[in-house]
């Protein structure tokens, strides 16, 4: 019977859930992207997002719930240092779940979870736009035609040998 069923409890006790999470969780951010099944890549997304949403107010109390969840201080610090920079401005959606096709071993659904803003080819964000001059030949070549070229020096050339390698040639 499933009433009340509101997780998917991925076949595990809540200890080992909790800890399996709180790894994952902890990695995502260490990393920026991981892959794992889908069915655990949609449960870490439900654990990570107020994790990063708690980190884009910087106190002691929001640095002590994070670390209740994570259980892992450089992650905590990454996250609220780095991550937290990053999404400041974005209402939610910090993850991103791609499928990635089938396991080969027992035929499970793959997936990577990433981290939306740390993945420059989805991104939003505008790159610099290269700055397109142009300029008139006349201005390009007047310096190179004022300054004397230097002068090459021509290496003694060595006599040709004719070489009669054909055997047809030969005959």
């Amino acid at each position: 019977m499933r009433h009340g069923k509101k997780f998917n409890h991925l076949g595990r006790t809540a200890s080992h859930r909790k800890a399996m999470l709180s790894n994952m969780a902890a990695s995502l951010i260490t990393h920026k992207r991981i892959n794992t099944t889908l069915a655990k890549a949609k449960e870490l997304k439900k654990y990570v997002e107020p994790l990063v949403t708690r980190s884009k107010s910087d106190s002691t109390h929001n640095r002590r719930m994070v670390f209740s969840y994570l259980q892992n201080k450089e992650a905590v610090a990454e996250l609220f240092r780095e991550v937290a920079v990053k999404v400041g401005d974005r209402p939610g959606g910090y993850t991103r779940i791609i499928k990635t096709g089938n396991r080969l071993g027992d035929n499970a659904e793959m997936a990577m979870i990433e981290l939306v803003d740390f993945n420059e080819i989805y991104s939003n964000a505008k790159k610099e736009a290269k700055k397109n001059t142009r300029r008139s030949r006349t201005k390009a070549a007047a310096p190179a035609a004022a300054a004397p070229a230097p002068a090459a020096e021509v290496a003694p050339e060595a006599p040709e040998v004719a070489e009669n390698t054909d055997s047809n040639d030969a005959e």
